[in-house]
């Protein structure tokens, strides 16, 4: 029973990540229509950022500061929004797959960069035994109190956004979104405000990869793959229904139950020899929940909505 238990909360922490990178995302693509198909990149930012700032040092690590986590999940955002306004400023000029195929490169970059400073990242090694909030309680209280942190970022980041959307500023991300031209010919700055939304969705993102790296107690070049992070975060922003945070989480919360039962189901029921190759399938299972969702809601599971009830495009 205590396995299921353990199962379950471990399950919930990681829909709990997911959702907070997913409202990140969603608050780029949804609310402000950047593509960033760079998410892997800020993951990295974030998550190395909190490493840093938080371990108690490595040999083949030269600086780290073994502050406070809340201090390290503080520093993982606003390292991550700083990072994004310098790539802001320089790509978002651009515009759809010209943006996508920019903020794709830099993430490439930036996950070079962290494989390869040794003294600050550990390279190839990572950066093990990083901190986690009530590590010191036993099982499984341990872990119900790391997820109780997760929900709390969560709450914070919904109501924050929630908050940020619905006031003059969202209003005018959505007309940026439907038709820049015509929010440019009223006198609205463009580019100053999605800067605005690409900064604050990285900085959210970035928390997400900090809460990752606490979650694991490590954090290395694998864990910023471009499948793990990227791509199914946009998933679960499309499935969820962009342009609606409440969306984004049961995007999480659908896409991740799949992947995790998935795996489950064939670490289980196949043969050794063949769970290599059902991990495969696992990427082709998401794919085809894709193509389903857009095929029967095009808009997601929970489209966007404006104050009377309807839907806003």
């Amino acid at each position: 029973m205590e396995g299921y238990l353990l199962y379950g909360v471990t399950t919930l922490i990681l829909v709990g990540i997911y959702a907070v990178m997913a409202l990140g995302l969603n608050l780029q693509w949804g609310y402000g229509g950047i593509f960033n198909a760079g998410v892997a990149g800020f993951f990295a930012v974030g998550a190395y950022t909190s490493a840093i700032i938080t371990s108690p040092g490595s040999p083949q690590i030269a600086h780290t500061f073994g502050l406070p986590v809340p201090v390290g999940l503080v520093a993982a955002m606003i390292v991550s929004g700083a990072v994004a306004w310098v790539i802001g400023r320089i790509c978002l000029r651009l515009e759809s797959d010209y943006l996508a195929i920019a903020t794709i490169g830099i993430a490439e970059i930036l996950r070079l960069v962290v494989r390869n400073q040794q003294s600050y990242t550990g390279g190839a090694f990572g950066i093990p035994n990083l901190p986690r909030p009530f590590e010191s309680l036993p099982l499984p209280w341990s872990l119900i109190g790391f997820l109780a942190v997760v929900m709390l970022c969560i709450v914070l980041v919904y109501l924050a956004q929630e908050r940020l959307v619905q006031s003059p500023w969202g209003r005018v991300m959505r007309a940026i979104r439907d038709n820049p031209r015509a929010a440019r010919a009223v006198g609205k700055d463009v580019g100053a405000f999605q800067l605005q939304a690409f900064v604050i969705g990285s900085m959210v993102i970035g928390l997400g990869g900090a809460l990752s790296a606490h979650y694991f107690k490590f954090i290395g070049p694998e864990a910023t793959e471009p499948l793990f992070t990227t791509f199914i975060v946009w998933v679960m922003v499309i499935v969820g229904g962009s342009g609606n945070h409440r969306g984004a989480i049961l995007g999480a919360l659908v896409v991740w139950l799949i992947w995790s039962m998935t795996e489950f189901a064939t670490s289980k029921l196949l043969p050794a020899e063949w769970s290599v190759r059902a991990a495969y399938a696992r990427v082709l299972l998401i794919g085809l929940l894709l193509q389903v969702v857009l095929q029967r809601f095009p808009q997601g599971l929970l489209p966007e909505r404006i104050g009377d009830g309807r839907r806003d495009r």
